[in-house]
């Protein structure tokens, strides 16, 4: 496949898992390749500080297994973000989970203690190593949403092959915050030439602004701060230019 089809659903999960499991039949659509719903899609985190570990699902639980169906019944891949049971029934991982075509589990690394705010203390780390999976002929790497500050997880899944960066989100909205957003996502693009797909949720209590930014910095679709869905083609003739113009992979001296 030389192009990718992607679309950003930027719309808000509530706080009863059914009826955000609902949302994901009613707002999948048929036409892309990958559809991409924000972090904590399955139910939303609550008040700061709230127990989400009762909300936690298995890989195999209501949830995940809803995504699949959807992905299979719209011929396409879906990812979403869950909270996961781990062995700390209070301190669930925060996961992304992606069905379809492709397949793969990610357990947020990075966890929010900033800003004010301590994800720690109701969720566990993941694991410290890239997580990775092929679709249509591209590679995608997974983040989520706070990782998107550490550049060097992102190096770490280029190394690996990622010619695509894929990153739900539920980026908490404040002053300077879509500004950062925006800047980092940008800059993760750039540093390493990949396309970078980021889908938020929506405000007032998150940023939104889910983007879709290709190799050379350029926006290709930019949704603004409420509910709504953007799309974009991924191709990898400009992968292969942004490449070819820019060759800071191949230059690196460290």
């Amino acid at each position: 496949m030389a192009s990718l089809r992607v679309a950003l659903v930027q719309h808000a999960s509530g706080l009863e898992p059914g009826a955000n499991r609902e949302l994901l039949a009613a707002l999948t659509p048929g036409d892309v390749d990958l559809v991409v719903f924000p972090e904590a899609f399955a139910r939303d985190f609550g008040e700061a500080g709230s127990d989400v570990g009762p909300y936690a699902e298995p890989l195999d639980g209501p949830f995940a297994t809803e995504v699949g169906r959807v992905a299979r019944e719209r011929g396409t891949t879906v990812v979403a973000g869950m909270f996961e049971r781990g062995d700390d029934p209070r301190r669930p991982f925060n996961t992304l989970v992606v069905r379809g075509a492709a397949e793969a589990s990610y357990r947020k690394i990075h966890l929010y203690d900033s800003f004010g705010y301590r994800e720690s203390d109701r969720l566990t780390a993941g694991p410290v190593r890239p997580v990775l999976t092929d679709l249509g002929g591209f590679r995608l790497g997974l983040m989520t949403c706070y990782d998107l500050r550490f550049p060097e997880l992102a190096r770490r899944l280029v190394d690996e092959g990622a010619e695509v960066l894929v990153v739900p989100a539920a980026w908490v909205a404040g002053p300077r915050k879509v500004e950062h957003w925006r800047t980092l996502a940008l800059a993760r693009a750039v540093e390493n030439t990949v396309f970078v797909v980021a889908a938020a949720q929506p405000g007032p209590r998150y940023s939104g602004h889910s983007l879709v930014v290709d190799p050379l910095g350029d926006v290709l679709a930019e949704a603004g701060e409420g509910t709504e869905v953007v799309s974009a083609v991924l191709d990898r003739e400009s992968l292969a230019t942004a490449r070819k113009t820019n060759p800071s992979l191949d230059n690196r001296r460290m």
